[in-house]
């Protein structure tokens, strides 16, 4: 079976499955006895899509299903910290690129610990020694989560060379999915999609949190927001964002911008900020624990990246009833519906993107109807519960099979 053509997959189907040359899937009933053992390894957990979305998933895993813990290579980060009083998470791993000795002490921890399931989270270096050092530790269930299509996750030689101990390739979309056999060449037996999931209980309209917002950033309540919550690196194109706030501002001049996340792109974007006079209207907020009043205080979210599969961050801002204008990249075409939620716009156009964004700022009544049917969508599209169920019934799935292997 081609899982990208199996209509069930992230629609109706409540699991996600995985091809199996040698067994009929659905012939296995999954009953789990206890929790599977699941580490995640990552390179540090900043305020990102991809982060944002572990937390999410480990806080709603049902504990008799799977038992979570956390790997990052470096530091933990903001969102590490935090998840750190919920699950195990250990941290500074590795102590260099061509350190080959974490290999040893990841399977030494995996051995150490009976770890059932390994899932490798992004591409690069967590994904290749997180992959060898389940292998060499003999971790039954081997996985890799792919959050994206471009820099600076571009697989390379060395992790395609670890394909043959892979169970599977998780995708966040159907093209996402396709991008993955197509460009990246995995095996479309392995190859399973999930699609993003967000929490629409937590992510919220929130009629105050502007009022709260403006008076924290010292602005007027009247004033227009406008925010990019993405981390600070050149694929996710601040400089663009920032050109276009140059752009509304030159029209509309109580237009405010609100970026939210950190990265090494951080002096550049200051620098660019100074130089096109717009310090008193963007405002770098660093990394934040309270992204959902945030968001809910936009008037309009921006994601003006290079590159993209299924942004989280956008079905975050669609379910606080923000609308959405973004790069017409990935998959994001099948969050952002053009007129219906927001507008996808071709990449890198900044005169399209200040155009649309204008064009919505400028009425309410029908910012305010994109929201209610971004919301809308995001309830029924992209359930956090939907995703989390597919997850365990792929590591249950896969386990068993390896079992009766």
């Amino acid at each position: 079976m081609h899982l990208l053509d199996d209509p069930s997959v992230g629609i109706q189907n409540p699991y996600a499955t995985i091809a199996c040359s040698d067994c009929d899937m659905h012939s296995v009933h999954i009953h789990p006895v206890r929790p599977l053992k699941t580490v995640f390894v990552i390179t540090s957990m900043p305020v990102g899509g991809a982060e944002t979305l572990l937390v999410n998933l480990i806080r709603r895993f049902r504990r008799t299903h799977v038992s979570p813990s956390v790997i990052c290579l470096k530091e933990r980060g903001p969102l590490g910290e935090e998840i750190s009083k919920e699950v195990s998470v250990i941290q500074n791993c590795i102590r260099g690129k061509f350190d080959i000795g974490v290999a040893f002490r990841l399977a030494r921890h995996f051995r150490k610990e009976a770890i059932d399931a390994v899932v490798t989270v992004g591409a690069g270096d967590k994904m290749f020694w997180g992959r060898i050092a389940a292998k060499l530790a003999g971790v039954p269930v081997i996985c890799s989560a792919l959050h994206s299509t471009g820099w600076p996750d571009g697989v390379g030689k060395l992790n395609r060379c670890l394909t043959s101990i892979t169970d599977a390739f998780i995708g966040v979309a159907k093209p996402h999915g396709q991008f993955l056999i197509d460009f990246e060449r995995f095996p479309p037996n392995k190859v399973v999609v999930i699609p993003n999931g967000v929490d629409t209980n937590r992510f919220i309209p929130n009629e105050d949190a502007k009022k709260d917002v403006c008076k924290e950033l010292g602005i007027s309540n009247d004033c227009s927001l406008i925010g990019i919550v993405a981390a600070l690196r050149p694929e996710k194109n601040h400089e663009l964002f920032i050109r276009i706030a140059k752009r509304i501002v030159d029209q509309r001049s109580d237009s405010h911008f609100l970026i939210i996340g950190e990265g090494p792109q951080r002096q550049a974007i200051e620098t660019l900020v100074q130089q096109l006079d717009l310090a008193n209207h963007v405002h770098l907020l660093g990394s934040r624990s309270d992204t959902p009043r945030l968001l809910a205080a936009l008037d309009l979210f921006a994601l003006t990246s290079h590159n993209e599969a299924s942004p989280v961050s956008i079905l975050e801002a669609l379910s606080c009833e923000v609308p959405v204008v973004a790069s017409r990249v990935g998959s994001i075409s099948e969050s952002v519906l053009d007129q219906w939620n927001g507008h996808t716009v071709e990449p890198g156009n900044e005169e399209e993107f200040a155009r649309r964004m204008v064009e919505i700022l400028s009425n309410r009544d029908f910012a305010k109807q994109l929201g209610q049917n971004g919301r809308q969508h995001v309830v029924q599209n992209g359930s956090l519960d939907n995703m989390v169920n597919q997850y365990e019934e792929l590591l249950h799935r896969i386990f068993a099979l390896k079992s009766i292997g």
